[in-house]
């Protein structure tokens, strides 16, 4: 204790005459504190915050709220809690605890010493409670967020006074994808200052981070490399997630250090081009020697590499396993799809009908065409369930044991939408995998193609689309070879395909060949079996925990809403309220329905241009300065608090803080 004081002691006067400098001349105290804790308090004092200011409006959500954040990051917290569990049980009894929050600063979950938790409720240190810079000043979580890295906030360096009794490090935690989703922090009193506390958070997040990653990915290949063969299978190691058919699905940030690459070189990339091997290959060297690592020449880097998870069988290399498939051929192995949907049910024609005459006069035109060659149209809005409609309809034919494959051509970029859809031969261009790689045209034979959002298919891929339809042959890229393929076509667009074919968008040969017959989704607004499909949906969450049913009061405010998103929407709102009910609860009242199903329905323009949507009476001055008036008045209005404002005119609190010129 003696040595920690002595450092409390040497940093205490510093930071009192940089806080001086700071609050009460005006100065900028270079050199005296840390860049980034000064760059923090810059921030703080454009938002308008002041080192008393006593946070007005700052509070914390109640338990129905906090459950359905805490549901919304339920994944970060399964993974997370462990290694926080393993961390107290290292600093127990230091007057310290261990803090989990999301992406925008609020907290999710704690642990620690009694004696300090309950110093620490004092100021919000609690579940539920937002620690955002913009909201409490200068501090270990909001300062983590805002610079994306690990960050110590020691005492006085708080922004707000009465926050310098503690001291923080923390470290943000970024998902598979890269994206910031949490950050993990340990926070104590500033007497007891722990020199290693900040190297034990960037660790505990490295650990979270490889969990999240593995979690993620479970049913791919998980390629593990790093420069020196000691580090292989620890936190610092690299890892790439790779499909059995050799593309690159995610790649954490060691491993684009350790390649020395960007995030976009990788991703959705062939393993080839990313690593410079085949992966056919690497895969026969670890079948044999499965205790060994794999030793390879990355641009002009040494890089040991081994590969674990869901290696194919020898039979199955090369194959892609389509995400949503069933258990036959194309399908992912049946384990991994029992994890997802622990009750599974064959979704057909007969258990989407609920009741509503439009939508059973669409299964009823579907189930006429079973086992017939002719295509069939699928249109409605998004979030209606045509990819639904689709599988139900595969899996009601003759079809059903073949493999079902969807491919929607408006999320796939049009220079790769050929090879995806058509195939190559090996070496058809540069990063081409040596074997090649079937398409999704030559993995549904003898099953169903799902061709989703059609309308955007580029024009030249449009030509070649009916070349296939028409000789029941598909050639691919690089390849001068037909393959016969024999496929049952099901097309979904939210697009009015007569008007992009009279536009010139669309080709009319092959509207006329595709529209076979067209049957139209009834957005969820206009069904009549909106009660029978609540009942239906609830079943299908609830089959672990029991039967649960809705009052009347929680279906009545289901009916008076409008669903713009449609089943889509509607099915996440059932998930949250049924996680939203207690172990012993079994009736979801309103009180667990979300916030927006009690608001208006949104006006047409979302995002940010929404924040214009009521126009002042007088505007004065240029759009900019407008904006700002309009977030003044929505801030006025809402008592100054910003979270309710920037809800009231559909915006995030930075949108808001920006148009308020405090950014």
């Amino acid at each position: 204790m003696g040595q920690i004081q002595v450092v409390a002691g040497l940093h205490g006067p510093r930071l009192r005459e940089a806080r001086q400098a700071f609050f009460e001349r005006g100065e900028l105290p270079a050199g005296m504190i840390d860049p980034l804790i000064l760059r923090s308090w810059e921030r703080c004092r454009r938002f308008g915050l002041t080192e008393n200011y006593a946070l007005p409006g700052v509070e914390s959500l109640d338990r129905v709220a906090l459950k359905s954040e805490q549901y919304r990051n339920r994944y970060l917290l399964q993974q997370v809690r462990p290694i926080m569990e393993h961390v107290y049980e290292q600093i127990r009894d230091s007057g310290s605890m261990v803090i989990l929050a999301d992406a925008n600063g609020l907290l999710l979950d704690t642990v620690g010493d009694p004696d300090f938790v309950d110093r620490a409720d004092r100021v919000a240190l609690a579940p539920g409670a937002s620690w955002d810079e913009n909201q409490r000043g200068t501090n270990a979580i909001g300062t983590a967020l805002s610079e994306e890295r690990a960050v110590e906030v020691l005492g006085a360096e708080h922004f707000l006074e009465h926050n310098g009794f503690l001291t923080c490090c923390a470290s943000p935690i970024f998902g598979p994808d890269g994206a910031l989703i949490g950050v993990l922090d340990i926070s104590g009193d500033y007497r007891a200052t722990q020199r290693h506390t900040l190297g034990l958070a960037r660790l505990s997040t490295a650990l979270a981070e490889k969990r999240l990653f593995e979690s993620a990915h479970a049913g791919d290949i998980i390629v593990c490399f790093h420069s020196r063969p000691d580090y292989l299978g620890s936190p610092k190691e690299g890892q790439a997630a790779v499909s059995p058919d050799g593309q690159v699905k995610a790649i954490n940030y060691n491993g684009l250090e350790i390649l020395g690459i960007r995030r976009v070189d990788a991703v959705r990339r062939d393993f080839s081009m990313v690593f410079e091997h085949n992966l056919g290959t690497l895969i026969d060297r670890q079948r044999q020697n499965s205790q060994g690592h794999s030793t390879i020449t990355v641009n002009g880097r040494t890089i040991n590499l081994i590969l674990r998870g869901n290696l194919p069988a020898p039979s199955a290399a090369g194959r892609v396993y389509d995400a949503d498939s069933g258990s036959g051929s194309g399908g992912r192995p049946a384990a991994a799809r029992r994890s997802e949907a622990p009750c599974p049910q064959v979704l057909t024609l007969d258990t989407l009908n609920t009741g509503d005459a439009r939508l059973q006069l669409a299964i009823d035109r579907a189930r006429r065409l079973l086992g017939r060659d002719i295509p069939i149209m699928i249109q409605g809005e998004s979030g209606a369930g045509k990819e639904m409609f689709a599988k139900a309809f595969h899996n009601s034919g003759p079809r059903a044991d073949g493999p079902f494959v969807a491919l929607n051509c408006a999320s796939i970029p049009e220079s790769l939408i050929e090879s995806e859809l058509f195939g190559y031969q090996g070496g058809a261009f540069t990063g081409a995998r040596k074997e090649g790689a079937p398409g999704k045209i030559q993995q549904a034979h003898g099953g169903t193609l799902f061709l989703d959002e059609i309308g955007d298919m580029p024009m030249n891929m449009q030509a070649r689309l009916l070349r296939v339809l028409q000789e029941r042959a598909v050639t691919p890229l690089g390849s001068t070879r037909e393959i016969q393929v024999d496929i049952s076509l099901v097309c979904a667009t939210h697009r009015k395909l007569r008007e992009e074919v009279a536009r010139g968008g669309f080709r009319e040969d092959l509207y006329y060949r595709l529209n076979g017959m067209s049957v139209t989704l009834p957005p969820l607004r206009e069904r009549s079996d909106l009660r029978q499909l609540v009942a239906k949906l609830a079943a299908s969450e609830s089959c672990e925990r029991g039967p649960v049913r809705f009052t009347e009061g929680a279906l009545q405010v289901i009916e008076r809403y409008s669903w713009p998103g449609n089943i889509r929407q509607l099915f996440n709102v059932i998930r949250v309220a049924i996680a939203l009910l207690d172990d012993d609860e079994t009736t979801v009242h309103e009180s667990h329905l979300p916030e927006e199903l009690f608001e208006a329905p949104l006006a047409p323009a979302v995002g940010e241009a929404q924040w214009a949507a009521a126009p002042l009476e007088n505007p004065v001055g240029s759009l900019e300065e407008v904006g700002r008036q309009l977030a003044q008045r929505a801030l006025d209005q809402a008592n100054g608090n910003v979270s309710a404002a920037a809800r009231q005119l559909g915006i995030s609190r930075n949108t808001l803080y920006r148009k308020l010129g405090k950014l």
